[in-house]
C-alpha cells in the first residue's frame, strides 16, 4: 500500500540477499522499507546494521513501523514480537517469510493491519505461496474489518465485529443498514435493511455518522471519516473548554467525533495548544489556511467585520470546513459558544463492495 512504512530483518546469507531485493521492488510501488541484517550481510546488500537483539529490534519497529516482515523462522519472529502485542486495531501486520521466498506468511493483523494484502504483495513480487489463515478468507466470506479498513471507517467494537464475522461463517443472517448510497450488487452474507424492515437476525451492521442508531440488538457502527471541522478561538482557550464546545456542535446535529477527517482553522492558529491538544487526544489531523486560501473557499459564509479586521478574512470556520474538505458541503454553520467557533462540511460519500 502506497507510503506502508515497512520494517525488514534477516538472518542469514540468503534471507539478506531476498532482503535486499525486496527493498527495492517494494520501494518501486511506493513502500517506505528499511532493511536490516547482521553486520556480517549488511553491507554486501545494501541493508542497516543490525545492532540490537532481533526482540529489541521488533520493539522498535512496534513504534514506528505499519509493518514488519521477518525473513527467517516463525518461532524468531513469534518470541520477537510477543512482548509488544496490544491488540488487533493497533498492532503492526507482521508477516514472515522463509529465506529461499517459498511461503509469506500472515502472521498479525491480516485485515486491519494489511498482513494479507502484504502477503499477497510479495508472492506476486517473489513467486512465494501466500499463507493466509483468517476463517473469512479462506472460505471467501465478507470480512466486515477488511471492508471497513478499505474503506476508511471507524469500527465501533471489535467485539462485535468478531460477533458479526462468526455468524457470517456460521451462515446466520447478518443486517445491513446504511445512510448512504449502497450499490445494487451486495455481499450474500448481508441482509440490506431500510427503517422498519423486519429482521430475524441478532447482528447487524450500521453505516452512518450516527453513533445512537441502533437497529439490531447487536449493532456495529462504521463511521465514515468524511466529516471536516473548522475551528476558530479566543488566544490561549484550554483544549477542555475546546472539546467541549466541538462535541456539543457534533451531538446538534447527530454526528459522531469519530467522522471528522480533519479539523481546520487559519495558520494564525497554526500553533494554537487548546486546538492541538484537542486533536491530539482525538487523532485528528489539523490543516491551517492563509486568509488568501480561506477567501477561495467556494460558497456563502456567514460574514463577520470584526473578524475580517482581525483575520483578514471574513469567517474562518466554515471557510476552514469547506476547504479542509476540498469543497465539501456546510452541514453546520457557524457555531459560536465560550469563545470557540466552530462549523462542520461533509463531503459526498456512497458504500462499494469489492
Amino acid at each position: 500500500m502506497m507510503g506502508t512504512k515497512l520494517g525488514i530483518i534477516s538472518f542469514t546469507e540468503h534471507g539478506s540477499r531476498l532482503n535486499g531485493q525486496l527493498v527495492e521492488l517494494l520501494g518501486n510501488r511506493g513502500y517506505v522499507c528499511e532493511g536490516y541484517a547482521g553486520e556480517k550481510y549488511a553491507g554486501r546488500y545494501g541493508l542497516c546494521p543490525l545492532t540490537c537483539s532481533a526482540g529489541e529490534w521488533a520493539g522498535r519497529m512496534f513504534e514506528r513501523m505499519d509493518a514488519i516482515l521477518f525473513i527467517g523462522a516463525t518461532g524468531i519472529a513469534v518470541r520477537s514480537i510477543a512482548p509488544y502485542l496490544k491488540g488487533k486495531d493497533q498492532d503492526p501486520a507482521v508477516i514472515v517469510m522463509d529465506e529461499r521466498g517459498v511461503f509469506a506468511i500472515s502472521l498479525l493483523s491480516g485485515h486491519l493491519g494489511g498482513a494479507n494484502e502484504l502477503a499477497g504483495m510479495l508472492a506476486n513480487l517473489t513467486g512465494a505461496i501466500p499463507v493466509i489463515t483468517t476463517a473469512t478468507d479462506i472460505n471467501g466470506r465478507f470480512a466486515v474489518d477488511l471492508f471497513a479498513k478499505k474503506q476508511n471507517l471507524w469500527i465501533s467494537d471489535l467485539k462485535t465485529a468478531k460477533c458479526i464475522s462468526a455468524e457470517i461463517l456460521d451462515e446466520h443472517p447478518v443486517g445491513f443498514f446504511s445512510e448512504f448510497p449502497v450499490p445494487e450488487e451486495m455481499p450474500k452474507e448481508l441482509t440490506l435493511l431500510k427503517d422498519g424492515d423486519p429482521f430475524d437476525g441478532t447482528c447487524g451492521i450500521v453505516i452512518s455518522l450516527n453513533e445512537e442508531k441502533r437497529p439490531f440488538l447487536h449493532t456495529l457502527h462504521l463511521i465514515p471519516r468524511i466529516v471536516y471541522l473548522g475551528i476558530g478561538c479566543r488566544k490561549g482557550m484550554g483544549a477542555d473548554v475546546i472539546e467541549q464546545e466541538v462535541l456539543a456542535a457534533l451531538r446538534s446535529c447527530h454526528v459522531s467525533v469519530h467522522s471528522i477527517a480533519a479539523a481546520a482553522s487559519i495558520d494564525l492558529k497554526k500553533e494554537e495548544q487548546g486546538i492541538l491538544d484537542f486533536c491530539e487526544k482525538y487523532g485528528i489531523p489539523f490543516d491551517t489556511y492563509t486568509a488568501e486560501e480561506l477567501l477561495a473557499a467556494k460558497g456563502e459564509f456567514d460574514s463577520s467585520e470584526f473578524v475580517k479586521q482581525t483575520t483578514g478574512v471574513d469567517c474562518v470556520c466554515e471557510r476552514s470546513a469547506v476547504l479542509a474538505g476540498g469543497n465539501a458541503g456546510l452541514l453546520l454553520r457557524k457555531r459560536a459558544g465560550n469563545g470557540v467557533t466552530t462549523a462542520l462540511a461533509v463531503r459526498d460519500w456512497s458504500v462499494y463492495f469489492e
